[in-house]
């Protein structure tokens, strides 16, 4: 079986790791990464959503935070900041550094970030097929207003600085009306027997990948069926701030609003938590068939469950 998944951040991260463990032998995971968080810092190409994933699949991910590196030191920034070289909001640690320089050095010898993903896989052996969404430069901003006025800030600035205090007016992922999909990303999507949605945020992880033009309407052509899990849980999001990107959108923190935001014509089917059982009904009334489960992701075994309901699902809507 040909699976395929859209993915960002840690939500998306843990969700493949309990799919890894799901599948039987033979089975292929191609994973399309979030690439709209990117951020350039210290000279360096930061990719924190495709990091995280080949970190936590490949076992060097710090478990407790669900980002960055497992014994980590932080000797460089600390360097840096005795320079008063910023930013102080953001970590990176020494083991990520190297990640970047690597990354960075490759990119401007002439290699595509698809290139130098698979190349950085070579090490870390995530056991999937990691793809990002485009080699062209896609940077998701926030317009928020401010003691400062109306103005747009990168989403890592957003997210991490501001905790997302302020309310999002809007979100714009910059480039991704002119990028084009990386190499293999149609073709996975057009081979694939299944495509997953894992419950990353709907708005700034899936959305972003989404909004690559050809991304989208590969998806919704495609023949295999296609299956969410929601990342909201009894009006309220599993992890993170998801709730002020969704209201920037104008979607209701709720599961069965961020079905109705993907819609039938692009999902088949849709997992919510047990909690919202109440939802399945209004869910199925817009045409998508609907499943209420545990959806929280406690250990692998739980999201492994998780990932085993979403491909029977994928198997009854497919009938």
């Amino acid at each position: 079986m040909r699976i395929v998944a859209l993915a960002g951040g840690i939500g998306g991260a843990r969700f493949l790791r309990g799919l890894k463990a799901a599948v039987a032998p033979g089975d292929e995971i191609t994973v399309i990464g979030n690439t709209g968080d990117d951020i350039h810092l210290y000279g360096l190409k930061v990719c924190p959503d495709l990091d995280t994933v080949m970190y936590t699949l490949g076992g060097g991910i710090h478990e407790e935070q669900g980002w960055g590196r497992t014994d980590e030191t932080w000797s460089i920034k600390a360097e840096m900041k005795e320079y008063g070289i910023g930013p102080e909001w953001f970590g990176l640690g020494d083991r990520d550094f190297a990640t970047h320089l690597v990354r960075s050095q490759m990119l401007t010898a002439g290699y595509t970030l698809s290139q130098v993903t698979e190349a950085l896989c070579v090490r870390w052996k995530p056991g999937v097929r990691l793809l990002p969404m485009s080699d062209d430069r896609v940077e998701t901003h926030v317009r928020i207003t401010d003691e400062a006025g109306t103005r747009a800030i990168h989403f890592q600035e957003y997210w991490v600085r501001l905790h997302a205090a302020v309310d999002a007016e809007a979100i714009v992922p910059v480039g991704a009306d002119t990028a084009k999909p990386a190499p293999g990303v149609l073709d996975a999507i057009a081979a694939a027997d299944v495509i997953l949605f894992p419950p990353s945020n709907p708005v700034v992880s899936i959305g972003t990948i989404l909004a690559v033009p050809g991304i989208r309407a590969a998806v919704a052509s495609a023949a295999a069926p296609v299956v969410g899990l929601s990342p909201i849980i009894g009006g309220a999001p599993v992890r993170g701030m998801a709730d002020k990107v969704l209201t920037a959108v104008g979607v209701e923190t709720t599961a069965e609003a961020v079905a109705r935001h993907y819609g039938s014509d692009l999902i088949d089917g849709w997992l919510v938590d047990s909690a919202d059982a109440a939802a399945v009904e209004a869910v199925e009334a817009a045409g998508i068939t609907c499943r209420a489960i545990p959806l929280l992701m406690t250990d692998v075994e739980a999201t492994a469950a998780m990932a085993r309901a979403a491909l029977e699902l994928a198997e009854q809507v497919r009938r």
